[in-house]
C-alpha cells in the first residue's frame, strides 16, 4: 500500500531533523578546535557561548525527532546513523586541519571565523528548509523550532561577521608589519609575545619578564596542544591514553587519576572516553577540572622550567599558577614556588 501525503511529509521532517542534528554534533568539534586557538577575548566568549547552543541545538532535535517516533522506521534510522557518521568524519578530519592551517595564531584565527561564517550560512539553510517543510505540513512545533534556531545561527553569523576586519586588521600587524602580538589582557596570550615599544612602563616590565620564558612557550596559541589530544584521543587506542588498563578501570578509578594528569592528557581521555564507555562520572570530573592554563604552554613545563618563569617578581602571575596548580597537579615544588613569590612582593 502506497504511502499518504501526510506519511511522506512526515518522513522528509524527520530526514531534515536528522541532518540538523548531524550539522550540530559535527559543529560541536569543529567549534572545540577554533576556541583552542582563538585568543581570550570577545570573539572567544562568543565561540563558548555557540558551542553551548550548539549542544543544545542537538538536544532540542534529538527531543524532537523522538516525538517524531522516527525510530518506528527502520529505513529513516539508518540513514540516520549515516548522517551522524558523516558529520563525525567531517568533524574529526577538519579539527586537525585547522590547528596547522595559516602562516601564525591570527591567520589561524582569520581563517576559522571565515570558515565559521560559511558553516553558519549552511545551518541558517537547514533551518529555513526544515522550517517551510513543517509549516506546510502542518508541523507548528517543528516549524517554531527551526525558526527558533535559526535565529541563533544568524545572529552568530552577524557575530562573526563584525570579527572579520579586527581579525583581518591583527593579521596585518602579524605578516605585514612584523608585530605578531597578543595583547594579554584581551587574550592571554604570553606577556613576551607584546611590542615593548610601544607598551606602558608596567606592560614593558611585564613583557621583559615575559622574555625569559622558552620560545617554545611563547610562539604556542592557547589551547593548540590541548586540541590536537583532543582530536587524537577521538581516533586513539586503550594503549594510546596517559592512564594505563583505562577499559579495564572503574569510573570511580579513573576518576581519581585524573586531577595528576595535564589538560592535554584529560582532553585525550575526554575524546577516547565519548568515543567508547561514555562514562557520565569521568566526563563531569574532566569538566570540572578544566581551566585555563596560566600561559600558553604551561601544561607541557617542568616544574623547574616553571619555578624559572617564576623568578622574574610577577604576582599576578604568582597567583594565577598557585591557584591553577592547586586545582589540578597540585606539584609541591610549583605550589611553594609561587608562594615564596607572593611573600617576597
Amino acid at each position: 500500500m502506497s504511502q499518504s501525503e501526510p506519511q511522506k511529509h512526515k518522513q522528509k521532517i524527520v530526514q531534515y531533523l536528522k541532518e540538523a542534528r548531524a550539522s550540530e554534533r559535527a559543529l560541536e568539534r569543529v567549534l572545540q578546535s577554533q576556541i583552542a586557538m582563538t585568543p581570550r577575548g570577545s570573539y572567544r566568549n562568543a565561540l563558548e557561548t555557540h558551542l553551548r547552543e550548539t549542544r543544545d541545538h542537538a538536544e532540542r532535535v534529538g527531543r524532537r525527532l523522538k516525538e517524531l517516533d522516527s525510530g518506528s522506521n527502520p529505513l529513516m534510522a539508518v540513514f540516520g546513523a549515516i548522517e551522524i557518521a558523516a558529520g563525525q568524519v567531517l568533524a574529526l578530519g577538519k579539527t586537525p586541519f585547522d590547528l596547522v592551517r595559516g602562516s601564525g595564531g591570527q591567520e589561524k584565527a582569520l581563517k576559522n571565523a571565515k570558515d565559521a561564517y560559511a558553516t553558519e550560512a549552511l545551518e541558517i539553510a537547514t533551518y529555513t528548509a526544515l522550517e517551510h517543510l513543517a509549516r506546510d505540513a502542518g508541523d507548528t512545533q517543528t516549524a517554531d523550532l527551526a525558526a527558533a534556531l535559526r535565529a541563533d545561527e544568524e545572529r552568530m553569523q552577524q557575530r562573526i561577521l563584525r570579527e572579520l576586519p579586527r581579525l583581518t586588521a591583527a593579521v596585518v600587524r602579524a605578516d605585514v608589519r612584523g608585530k605578531p602580538a597578543y595583547d594579554v589582557s584581551e587574550t592571554g596570550a604570553a606577556d613576551a609575545a607584546r611590542d615593548v615599544g610601544e607598551a606602558t612602563k608596567t606592560r614593558a616590565r611585564k613583557a621583559a619578564a615575559g622574555a625569559k620564558r622558552s620560545a617554545r612557550q611563547t610562539r604556542k596559541v592557547p589551547g593548540v596542544a590541548q586540541a590536537e589530544r583532543q582530536a587524537k584521543g577521538a581516533v586513539a587506542g586503550e594503549g594510546d591514553l596517559p592512564i594505563a588498563r583505562n577499559d579495564s578501570l572503574t569510573a570511580d578509578e579513573v576518576t581519581s587519576r585524573l586531577r595528576e594528569l595535564s589538560q592535554i592528557d584529560r582532553a585525550k581521555i575526554d575524546s577516547y572516553e565519548r568515543r567508547h564507555q561514555n562514562r557520565s562520572t569521568v566526563l563531569d570530573r574532566i569538566g570540572g577540572l578544566r581551566g585555563n592554563e596560566p600561559w600558553p604552554g604551561y601544561d607541557e613545563l617542568t616544574v623547574n622550567e616553571i619555578q624559572s618563569a617564576l623568578s622574574d617578581g610577577d604576582d599576578e602571575r604568582a597567583q594565577q599558577v598557585r591557584s591553577y596548580e592547586r586545582d589540578h597537579k597540585d606539584r609541591a615544588g610549583v605550589v611553594q614556588a609561587a608562594e615564596r613569590e607572593l611573600s617576597n612582593a
